[in-house]
């Protein structure tokens, strides 16, 4: 019934607000922020209704969660970095009929899901910095998925992001867009001398194998890439364990996909990290 349009694997570094503000580091992500409107076109393009983000800053220690509130408005400051992303507005719709279907699609496939409808909870910055830069209108609905996950199976993660196809094709009536929202290397500038990478990874080896990475996305090697996976996430510190990754490769086939990645935005050191934007054919 309804339709995958577009997957991507995004970022989200903070950067991308502080680039927004007055200062020294006015216009740093240019970039990233340009990449993010690039996406956002081609989904109206395509006619998307909702975007759905695996979002690798909500952290779960049991189960999978959608938070699947009707609507989302707030005042966003990061506990993280708050010096960073600090009294950000947001205001979205949610899409609270997919995310059921979504959390009932995937417990049926044995991975227990549970969508929050009437809640509290409020969005993690994985999903905010995003959607400020691709939805400020809310043209788009979105839900977010719990990716931060503590004690998962990045083979469950794979479940669940091919449960989340099997829902939008066979029980939705509308058009979708899937964003794995994390970086690849993860390993943060150490404390103290943060400032000098703020466009930098930490090291030659996380860079690297990040660009190796990157080169068996755009050749489609995705045998190789699922198998090095889980030694990749815990190696090189990807963020969320890189469980985002793997619940947007289980969208599109797992090590089947055949797919080869167009990079909308070159890959970049941030804090530390190796971050991207780039689009997986569906």
């Amino acid at each position: 019934m309804g339709t995958l349009a577009l997957a991507a694997k995004i970022t989200h570094v903070p950067s991308m607000y502080l680039s927004e503000m007055d200062g020294p580091h006015k216009g740093c992500r240019d970039a990233a922020i340009a990449g993010h409107h690039e996406i956002a076109k081609r989904c109206r393009e395509l006619g998307v209704d909702t975007i759905v983000v695996f979002d690798t800053h909500w952290l779960v220690n049991s189960g999978y969660h959608i938070n699947n509130a009707p609507h989302f408005k707030g005042v966003y400051t990061s506990n993280e970095l708050p010096h960073f992303i600090k009294n950000m507005p947001y205001e979205y719709d949610g899409n609270s009929e997919l995310g059921k279907l979504i959390a009932d699609a995937a417990t049926k496939a044995g991975v227990q899901t549970r969508a929050h409808d009437s809640t509290t909870l409020a969005m993690e910055y994985g999903t905010l910095v995003p959607m400020r830069y691709m939805n400020e209108d809310r043209h788009f609905k979105v839900l977010s998925i719990s990716a931060m996950c503590q004690v998962h199976a990045l083979e469950d993660s794979a479940k669940l992001g091919a449960a989340v196809r099997k829902a939008i094709e066979e029980d939705y009536d509308g058009t979708v867009a899937v964003f794995a929202s994390g970086s690849l290397s993860h390993r943060f500038a150490q404390n103290g001398v943060a400032d000098q990478y703020l466009h930098k990874v930490w090291s030659p080896f996380l860079e690297e194998f990040d660009h190796a990475v990157v080169k068996m996305w755009e050749n489609g090697e995705w045998e190789k890439f699922t198998e090095i996976l889980p030694e990749y996430a815990e190696k090189c510190h990807g963020e969320g364990f890189m469980h985002d990754t793997a619940m947007l490769l289980g969208t599109l086939g797992w090590d089947k996909y055949q797919g080869k990645v167009e990079v909308v935005t070159p890959y970049f050191g941030s804090s530390g990290t190796g971050q991207i934007n780039a689009i997986f054919p569906v």
